[in-house]
């Protein structure tokens, strides 16, 4: 395995983060204290948590938080639960464990650089770009095409990021269809599930109806608890788990101990969590269609199928790299230019920016905003 390439967003998170004013392109819903989580605790978990030892983990995370996280699924046990500190180290293992030089690979675009990187680095790999003109929808029939004798595995990811889109039912099942026919791994990247507008039908969890399929999620996304760095990885496929569970020994060894208490609680209170979140969205996606209907001449703006983001494309001549520059250079507002998207494999949008809606106080950010736009304009 090569050096790993300079990973372009979280680069771009290092440097403006936290340092930027107002920060309008988290993918993250709005988090909460510790104290607010532990207000949803029952006696028992508050005295628990309270009198927790501080060792070592299990590896494949404790055995209550397992079952847990299968109760998010249908058809799964905690034996088909591996924990993670976070999603990425999910999607390390995976691909560790699923690819070498033989292989082949195959990812849509644009997406989490991580997805593609890391198969780049390990095998021959082919890039599907996903449709902005079909509502960012995926080609059965180009992945089909693509597929060679030692393609071992495919990487999907909706709702997506940056796009929010969520791929048809049919396409879903016709994907899943194709790669049973060829024995191919799915690694569905699903850590916006259950996050968006009220009401929004979401697909099945990969796991729940592929034998093999990989479901990657995490706390940190739908449930806005990225400060507990705790992901899973549900799969049927067991042999494929204790394989990941051993990679696992050469990274975070284990989890948090608190974390994995204070996510069973989150857990529990799971749907009470999405729900709060999917309400903000809805109130934010209000303010977002009003404030891009005003400038419809620099913005083409369409709501997201999902997620707490969207890619709308920039019209103004100067180009969406120089727009954003200056936009969180002058006026202190963040957002993730389609460069941070560029892929190595095919071309991707070269216009567009990721906005986040998932979080209160996006009113000074748009009041900010418009400012910034006034000001250019003038």
């Amino acid at each position: 395995m090569t050096a790993l390439p300079d990973f372009r967003l979280e680069t771009h998170f290092s440097k403006w983060e936290f340092k930027a004013r107002y920060h309008m392109t988290a993918s993250d819903a709005q988090s909460i204290s510790i104290r607010e989580l532990l207000n949803m605790a029952t006696a028992d978990e508050r005295e628990e948590y309270e009198n927790l030892w501080l060792g070592y983990t299990e590896t494949f995370g404790s055995p209550k938080l397992r079952e847990t996280i299968a109760g998010t699924f249908t058809s799964l046990s905690g034996d088909n639960i591996l924990c993670f500190a976070g999603a990425s180290e999910g999607i390390f293992a995976a691909n560790m464990v699923l690819l070498d030089k033989s292989s082949h690979a195959i990812v849509v675009t644009p997406n989490y650089q991580s997805h593609e990187t890391l198969p780049l680095n390990l095998c021959d790999v082919t890039g599907i770009p996903l449709d902005p003109d079909d509502n960012w929808s995926l080609d059965i029939d180009r992945i089909a095409a693509s597929i060679r004798p030692n393609t071992k595995l495919i990487t999907i990811n909706f709702p997506h990021n940056p796009t929010g889109a969520i791929l048809s039912s049919d396409r879903f099942e016709a994907l899943i269809t194709l790669c049973r026919k060829h024995g191919i791994y799915i690694l569905s990247d699903e850590i916006f599930n259950g996050l968006g507008r009220s009401g929004t039908k979401f697909l099945p969890l990969i796991a729940d109806v592929y034998e093999k399929g990989l479901s990657l999620n995490v706390m940190s996304k739908s449930y806005g608890l990225p400060g507990l760095r705790l992901g899973w990885i549900g799969c049927q496929d067991k042999i494929l788990l204790s394989r990941m569970e051993r990679m696992k020994h050469y990274l975070s060894i284990c989890n948090s101990a608190p974390s994995e208490m204070l996510a069973r609680i989150a857990l529990r209170n799971g749907k009470k969590l999405l729900q709060r979140n999917c309400e903000i969205i809805d109130k934010n996606l209000i303010k977002l269609n009003t404030f891009f209907s005003k400038y419809q001449n620099l913005f083409d703006w369409q709501v997201s199928d999902a997620s707490c983001i969207a890619f709308p494309r920039y019209k103004g001549k100067e180009g969406v790299e120089e727009f954003t520059r200056r936009l969180v250079e002058e006026s202190g507002i963040l957002l993730l230019p389609s460069s941070i998207y560029a892929s190595d494999l095919c071309d991707t949008p070269k216009d567009r920016f990721r906005i986040g809606f998932g979080r209160l106080a996006i009113d000074e950010g748009l009041a900010a905003f418009d400012n910034h736009i006034i000001k250019i304009q003038s």
